[in-house]
């Protein structure tokens, strides 16, 4: 099983530097975004279930979080071209990091509590059953046999400011430990109102 040391965090009031990131789709994106708030959030691998559901939730409030001032962008440690079948039907950015550049800049774990926390087992179950579902319904795809970078991760959340420093900062304990959209948008009009 592949592990990671833990890394230097990241915490609110750290900058992150400026630079344009390329996402499996699209046009690239100015990284943080000079107008608005970014919730970058690191995932896992792509095909997971668990992402999915959690991705599946950002998905449906995509238009609210717009409203709100926040661009999402959504980081997975999968090839590009892997994770672009998995992807394509997201209004937001998604980015492969395969190498887990910006995982380690980012002192993103991978780590076998991932799984192993009971905590994260319901999301488990309910990624594996709303997977097969979709499967059935001829609408999911099965995530590749080998993972390059792993099948371990850790999910971590963070609100940039325009400015680049960071506002707020989530490291998961376990597999389905990250911001709910309730959290981020509530997150970033406590930021927003502070400044």
């Amino acid at each position: 099983m592949r592990t990671s040391t833990p890394r230097t965090r990241l915490e609110p009031g750290h900058s992150v530097s400026r630079r344009t990131l390329d996402p499996v789709i699209g046009p690239p994106v100015a990284f943080p975004d000079p107008e608005r708030h970014t919730h970058v959030q690191f995932r896992r691998f792509a095909g997971c279930p668990v992402c999915n559901l959690h991705l599946r939730s950002v998905f449906l409030r995509h238009e609210e979080i717009e409203r709100a001032g926040i661009r999402e962008v959504v980081l997975f440690h999968s090839p590009a071209e892997e994770l672009r079948e998995h992807v394509a039907h997201l209004p937001f950015a998604v980015l492969a990091d395969p190498d887990r550049l910006l995982y380690a800049e980012f002192g993103v774990e991978a780590h076998r509590r991932a799984l192993l926390d009971p905590r994260g087992w319901p999301a488990i179950a309910r990624a594996l059953v709303r997977g097969v579902w979709e499967l059935l319904r001829g609408r999911g795809r099965l995530p590749a046999a080998a993972q390059p970078a792993g099948r371990l991760g850790l999910p971590a959340d963070f609100l940039i400011a325009p400015d680049g420093r960071i506002a707020a900062a989530k490291y998961g304990e376990h597999v389905y430990d990250q911001w709910s959209v309730d959290e981020l948008l509530t997150l970033a009009s406590t930021v927003k109102a502070a400044h």
